[in-house]
Formats: structure tokens, sequence, C-alpha cells
């Protein structure tokens, strides 16, 4: 038994022959040594000695440099790779202010901690306690604070840890009883910053503004000290999130133990899907097998899975697994999510770091920076998003120096097979840049609102919040939502101006989702995604509990559902048309030509499909009748000459330039940090815009979300990558790997796999 122990994961892992074709690539990285700085000179003492009682002797060179920095007054994002120890680059300088007045004739300062979860911040509370500084009164302020614990808050906090919803709804509209924590405000931390992208991302940014407005009303001026994942071009995110000038410390001087990353891929089942084609084994059961074998050998390992659903099947199938071999250890199987009570969720992340718990199934709740230290493997269930999220989840096991297994599962999915196969797009490439977009108007016109709401507008805010407010105010007072006075524009309604800006929504009114039975409301989703979420028949899936929704009324705003438990997921589908309104910029590639711009889509979901949970197999597709919506976004695209067409011979172009549309689908995330989930398309072998053949990918928020437009810079990368990954799958017509679409109103028909290969072949001849 020694002797197997002895082994590493990766091998035991492998103890299966059957297996060993299902590695596509093994990356070894090796280990790095750390660098240490002096502790710089103005650190608050009583900090350097609770640190150094924790073990921390001195600080990383990139932590001194990056509060050096902050002290200056300069804004800084240090964007390092994790367990780099990014929260001791926030945390000198923020005690040093509190503890200013102790020292000098400066006020004591207060901090303000922005996190994208609960967890993250709860996580970050306990450490701050766990140091006892007497001076630093930090606490939370968010959904789950008591109304008699806010007061105290507001009065008497000086390390307020918050997410941007709270900021958004409650502290900013509510500025003047922040007024002496606001007054007092010398950084701001935004944390795990490369989170916020795409509309969400755009909603954030806006919101900074407000709050460095609200601040200047008050005669103070914060430094923001943002902490990332590692990102391509952090200071310049850094500053599109905030609108002002950042520096970025990105040398990462942390010390990491020895890694291997394996790349994976299901093998084919028997199973056949839409036209037919092959189904893999689902990411999810092999995931599950793969945590109970690890679990078996006492490798404590984190399975990070994309959706909640998925998280529980994978920690359900690793037990039962288990259960066949070693019943007593099922026990040390569990899900971890949002959605459990904060207390469950303390538990278990407690239950791991005493290594209670040996395996455990996460959505990326456990990803944002919650101290899990001591992982020996980590498993990623799909591809997350990004390589920033990647490595981030994967740098969660070896936490303290010792070896370590990463394995990324594949889904069936274009973009997990392209990468699965093509090991330098991850290993060999630079994370990529977060893509963000302040100025569109759709996010613009609601803050505007808000601001004019906490404080009326002049003329000066425009060099705030971008060049496009001069142009929005007048249709604002048009539309009766402001009103143009001498000394500015004011808000002219009683309700909460926050209200407008939805910021983690799509757009539209309010759905409330309520349950028949009890009439309790489980939540709301906004009109554009009640569509595709809360259809008839849809599955709705709210803390783990699974619901089959009897009725959609959207006259009434209300989706009718009833508890259930179905062996099967929902995806609807939908038909598109899309029209051009304007082309912003074109550029030639020999007689083909790239397009960006703004389109109509016109799109109606027609239909919803049916697939089961643990194999993927298609049970049945059932029709809707849902009315067609209109979005005015921004799109890239592409068309083929009539010369270039006619030299192609005989071939379907409707199905070549719809596999080269689903599968462009697939790549793009590649490049525009998104899902494919939040794009779309539009092929036609003759559009009549264009009155040649065009194939478009446009983005699905009202106004864009910068993601088409990131796709028209990248794109001779992009589409090279879309032809390499139809290239490799090892289907002969087409598969979900490849050119089918879980999401196509036409039933991936038609789609010829060959005829995209060609097509995009003289798309890409004379491409850049």
């Amino acid at each position: 038994m020694a002797a197997q122990r002895s082994s590493t994961p990766l091998d035991r892992l492998l103890a299966d022959p059957s297996r060993r074709g299902r590695i596509t690539h093994v990356e070894s990285v090796p280990a790095r040594q750390g660098r240490r700085a002096p502790w710089p000179s103005w650190s608050t003492p009583l900090l350097v000695d609770r640190l150094a009682a924790a073990g921390i002797e001195a600080p990383w060179e990139h932590q001194s440099a990056a509060a050096e920095h902050a002290r200056a007054g300069r804004s800084v994002i240090i964007a390092t790779g994790t367990a780099s120890g990014k929260s001791l680059a926030y945390l000198l300088p923020s005690i040093e202010a509190i503890y200013a007045g102790e020292d000098d004739h400066r006020r004591e300062g207060t901090v303000l901690y922005l996190s994208p979860t609960k967890a993250l911040a709860a996580d970050q509370l306990r450490a701050l306690r766990a140091l006892r500084l007497s001076r630093v009164r930090a606490a939370t302020y968010d959904g789950d604070t008591p109304r008699d614990d806010r007061a105290w808050v507001r009065q008497h906090a000086n390390y307020v840890l918050t997410n941007p919803d709270m900021l958004h709804r409650s502290i900013l509209p509510g500025h003047a009883r922040w007024s002496s924590y606001l007054r007092r405000l010398r950084y701001v931390i935004v944390d795990e910053a490369h989170g916020y992208r795409g509309v969400f991302g755009s909603h954030v940014a806006q919101i900074l503004r407000r709050l460095r407005r609200v601040c200047a009303r008050y005669h103070a001026s914060p430094t923001f000290i943002l902490a990332s994942a590692t990102t391509s071009e952090p200071a310049t995110t850094a500053s599109r999130l905030t609108g002002l000038d950042v520096v970025a410390v990105d040398d990462d001087a942390s010390p990491r133990g020895p890694a291997t990353f394996a790349l994976w891929e299901p093998p084919l089942t028997d199973l056949r899907g839409e036209q037919g084609a092959p189904v893999r084994r689902t990411a999810t059961a092999e995931a599950g097998d793969l945590l109970a074998d690890l679990v078996v050998e006492g490798v404590q390992t984190l399975a990070f899975v994309r959706s909640r659903r998925g998280a529980e099947s994978v920690a359900l199938g690793a037990k039962r697994a288990l259960h066949e071999v070693a019943p007593a250890l099922a026990e040390q199987v569990a899900a971890y999510r949002a959605g459990y009570l904060p207390e469950e969720r303390r538990a278990l992340e407690a239950a791991l770091r005493s290594r209670s718990i040996v395996g455990l199934a996460s959505t990326n709740a456990l990803e944002l920076g919650v101290d899990v230290s001591g992982l020996d493997a980590v498993l990623v269930c799909g591809w997350p998003g990004t390589r920033a999220s990647l490595w981030q989840q994967a740098g969660r096991a070896g936490r303290s120096g010792q070896a370590a297994l990463s394995v990324l599962v594949a889904r069936d999915d274009p973009l997990d097979t392209f990468l699965v196969h093509h090991p330098e797009a991850i290993f060999g490439t630079p994370v990529e840049a977060t893509v963000l977009d302040p100025d569109n108007p759709y996010v613009l016109e609601p803050h505007l609102c808000a601001a004019a709401s906490e404080l009326p507008l002049t003329e000066d805010d425009a060099a705030l919040f971008g060049p496009s407010t001069a142009d929005l105010l007048p249709d604002l007072v048009r539309r009766g939502l402001l009103r143009r006075r001498p000394h500015g524009w004011y808000w002219t309604r009683r309700d909460k101006a926050c209200d407008l800006a939805d910021i983690r929504g799509a757009g539209g009114a309010p759905v409330q989702v309520v349950e028949t039975a009890t009439g309790r409301l489980l939540g709301t989703v906004d009109e554009a995604s009640a569509h595709t979420t809360v259809h008839d028949g849809a599955v709705y899936i709210h803390q783990g509990d699974s619901f089959i929704v009897q009725t959609l009324d959207l006259d009434d705003s209300v989706a009718l559902v009833e508890a259930a438990d179905p062996d099967y997921s929902t995806t609807a589908r939908d038909v598109t048309d899309i029209t051009i309104a304007e082309t912003l910029r074109s550029t030639s590639w020999g007689d083909a030509a790239l397009c960006y711009g703004t389109v109509d889509v016109t799109s109606q979901v027609v239909a919803y499909q049916m697939r089961r949970v643990q194999t993927g197999e298609m049970l049945g597709e059932k029709p809707l009748d849902l009315p067609p919506r209109t979005l005015r976004t921004r799109a890239v695209w592409w068309t083929l000459s009539e010369s270039q067409v006619d030299a192609l011979g005989d071939l379907d172009l409707a199905g070549a330039a719809h596999a080269a549309e689903h599968a462009s689908i697939g790549l793009l995330p590649l490049y525009a940090t998104c899902d494919r989930w939040d794009i779309g398309g539009v092929s036609t072998a003759v559009h009549p815009d264009t009155g040649l053949l065009t194939v478009f990918v446009y983005d699905g928020h009202e106004g864009g979300a910068g993601f088409a437009e990131r796709g028209y810079a990248d794109a001779s990368a992009w589409l090279r990558a879309t032809r390499d990954a139809i290239a490799a799958c090892e289907c002969e017509s087409g598969c979900p790997s490849c050119i089918q679409s879980p999401k196509c109103g036409n039933g991936n028909d038609p789609l010829d796999k060959q005829g995209a290969l060609t097509l995009l072949a003289a798309l890409l001849d004379s491409a850049p």
C-alpha cells in the first residue's frame, strides 16, 4: 500500500488502462522560489507583529510594491496568481490609514472593501478579526446584515466589507447617513476585479464613478486598490473600471510548488443525439468518477463545476461510486454552492481546512479568494470561461507549497474540444484582457438617473461619466426621468432611481417566479431571460431544489412553478433575424470583408429540448409559442464575394455558413472573456442588407457588451481557431463538439462540416 501511495495523483487516475486515451496533454509547471522585500517603513508595528506571529516574516516583493503605490496615493491593481497574498498588499496601507490618527495629526481613515460574493467578504472578515487589531472595527454590510446592526456599521465601523449591489442600492442612495464614514474614506478595495466584465462589469464601472462623485461631495478622494487574477493589460482594464489612472503590479514574487496539469476528454458513447450525432460522456459524470478515485487514494480534491445542479451532480456521482467500493468514504464528499445558508457554507469551509472533507464539488463560489489551503488536486469540470479563471481555480491546489495536480475535464462543446487538442492555447498564451464597455448607453442612462437622485448632475460630471453623457441627458429629460434646471439635472420621481439599473440582469421588466402550492416567491428573472429560463415546461433550479414551470404569463410578469425532481434539463431554442443599422468599422480580406457595427436582432423562442442530466441523451423537443423580441446591439460579421462563392463550386452554402456560425460562436469566448450564452449568431447564403453570403455573431445584451468588438479586433486568430476546432474533431459529419449548437432553433439543420472548412479556408486565404 505504501508503494502505491508514493505514486502521483495522476498515476492513480490512470491505474485503469481504459482511461489512458482520455488524456490529450500533460503539462508540467516547475516550482518557483519566492522573493522577499522588507516591510515598508510606514507599516503599523502592531500589524507586523501579528503577521509575524502568524508566520509571515516579510512581504513578497509584489506585496510591498503595491502597498507603496497605494500609500503614496496612486491607485493600483495587483494582478498576480492564486495564493500570492494579494490581501496583504491592500491590508498594509488600509490598517496604516486606520491607525494614522494614533501616530500623527491625520484623522483616522476608513476603508471600503468590495467583493463579488458574500463568502469572500465573510472570509476576509474572519481573517481581519483573527489579527486582533483593537482599532479596526470591521463589519460586513450586505443583504444578510440585520437592520439593527446596519446603524452601528454606518456610525462606528471603519472597515466595511460589502458588494457592488449593496453599494448601488443602499450606500450611495443613502449617502447622507454615511457622511462621517465617507468623509474619512482613504481606500476602496475592489477584490477579484477580473470578474467585473461584460455588462455586469460595465454597471460596476458606473457604480464606482458614482462613488467617486459622492465622495467628492464630502471632500474625500479615496485611492483605489484592485486585486485581480493575472490578466492581460491589467492597468488598462482597471482604468476603464474606475475611470482613474491606475498602476499595475503583475510580477508575482510568491513561491509555488511543482504542479502537473492534465487535459482530459471524456469518451464517445453509443448514444446518438440530434441528426444522429455521437454523444460524449458528460463532463459531470466523468468528474464524479475522478473525484471518487482521488478520495479513495486520500488525495484532497476540489472539483469546480459551472452550475449549481452540476456541482450537486458531481458530488452525488462521487458518493454513488464510493458506496460501491468504500462506503465509509462517501461521507467525506460534499457539494458547496451559493444558496446554502451562511452557516452551512462556513461549516463546509472549516471541514475542508480540517480535511474531514476530502472531496468537494463546488461552483466558482470557492474560486474567489476564500482560503482553502493545502489541497492536493483540482478538477475543473468544463472550461470556466477564461484562462484567468482556469488558473485561479487550478491555483487552489498546492497552496501550501506541495506538488499539485489539476485536470481540465472537457465538456461536449466546440471550445472545450479545441482546447484539449490545442494545449498551446492554454499554456503558451497570455491570459485575456477583461472586456467591458462603461459607455454603453443602456448601462449609462440608468446610472445617470441614479446619480441625479443622489446629487443633481452638473455639466462638470460629463468628464466623470464619459463622453456619451452630453448626448444622453436631453433624451432623459424628454422622457421625463430628469428635469433641467439652471444649476443642473434633477431626478423627477419618487421611486428609487437605482432600481432602473438592474446590474446583474439582461434588461426588461422583472418576472416573478412563484411556487403555486405555497405562494412563495422564489426569485425574479428579467423579461429577456424569462423567454429562455422560465418558459412553459422549463426546469427551474432554486437553491438546489427543482421546479417545473407550469405557466409563463408575460402580461402579469409571473411564472408559476411546481416542485418536481426531473432527471432531465431543458434548453430553449430560438429563431433569429438580423438587420444592419450601422456599419462602424470594416476591413478587406482580399475579396472578403470583415465588419463591426450596430444591428437589430429579432428573435423568437420556438421550442425547448430535454436532455438527461447524467448522460446528455436527447429525450425530446416540445414547441413553444412566445412573442418575438427585438434587441439593438453590436455585431461582428463577415462576407464572401460572389466570385469567391462561385469558386467554391457545388457547395451547400446554407449548411456551410450555418456550421461556421455555430463553431465561431463556440470559439469566441476564447478571445472575448464571455460565455457562448452571452452571444448569438445568424448566417445566410444571401443576406438582404449585404447581398452576399454573410455570417453574424452578436452580443446578447442591449447596446452591446464589448464581445463582438473583441471578436472584430482578434478576428484572424478567432476564425483560424474556429477552422482548426472543426478540423480536429473526430466525428464524421458534425457533433456538439464542433458544429452543433444546443440552442439552435433550426434543429441543427442544415449543417455541413466539410463545407464549413471550405468556406473558412476561402475567408482566411487573405486574412492578416
